[in-house]
């Protein structure tokens, strides 16, 4: 009969906080990442230009239509034979942020358009440039519509990282992995690691809520 040991959890713990220090690390270089690539793609997405526009939509559909773990398999083992070889960790960021990228801008852009017109037209009769126009009148109110939605994303992308153990990113799953394969304690290495990232998403919903209420949430002065 098993015979639970947590000692062993008790043991290795320095390596499980190390491995999800690893995985708050991708977490939140992909989110980053990711927020330009949203930015940028909605801002390419709403050009009258076909040319501008249409990469982006099939940026999207590709990315949003694929598994993840296809994404990251082929940047890790596909660009290698076009001359293009990265270590595991920043092939995780990079796939993490490309694949929250397209998420980003799906969810950013309906934000952008529940801002009317006459809006955007009462921000040029002000004088405002469009840069400006897009930045203050349209992107800031659509980014506090949004923001929940966004959230909810980011934490699941940062529950994605666990993928990333696929090509051997330093991060929790691949810690975990390799103690339960030099402990056969399969139970109590997954259980530990299944509080450990709700402790993470706990922390990144934290991290989030504060960056929300610091920078689009703040009185106006």
């Amino acid at each position: 009969m098993y015979s639970l040991d947590f000692t062993v959890i008790a043991a290795r713990m320095p390596e499980l906080l190390w491995g999800a220090a690893g995985t708050l690390l991708l977490a939140i270089c992909g989110m980053a990442l990711a927020l330009v690539i949203g930015v940028g793609g909605v801002v390419l997405r709403q050009s009258r230009s076909s040319m501008l526009s249409t990469p982006v939509k099939v940026f999207v559909e590709v990315i949003r239509n694929t598994p993840f773990l296809v994404q990251i398999f082929f940047l890790f083992f596909a660009l290698p034979y076009l001359g293009l070889r990265l270590n595991p960790t920043v092939t995780a960021i990079i796939a993490l942020a490309i694949n929250g990228g397209a998420y980003a801008i799906e969810i950013i852009r309906g934000g952008v358009e529940s801002v009317g017109q006459g809006q955007r037209e009462a921000g040029s009769a002000l004088g405002l440039t469009n840069g400006q126009v897009f930045r203050y009148i349209v992107l800031k109110p659509a980014m506090r519509a949004i923001y929940p939605a966004l959230t909810a994303q980011f934490i699941m992308l940062t529950l994605t990282t666990s993928v990333c153990s696929s090509i051997a990113a330093f991060e929790l799953t691949s810690v975990a992995g390799r103690i339960e394969a030099e402990t056969f304690r399969s139970f109590e290495v997954y259980f530990a690691i299944t509080f450990i990232y709700l402790l993470i998403s706990w922390v990144v919903m934290l991290i989030l809520k504060y960056a929300g209420g610091k920078f689009l949430f703040y009185p106006a002065k």
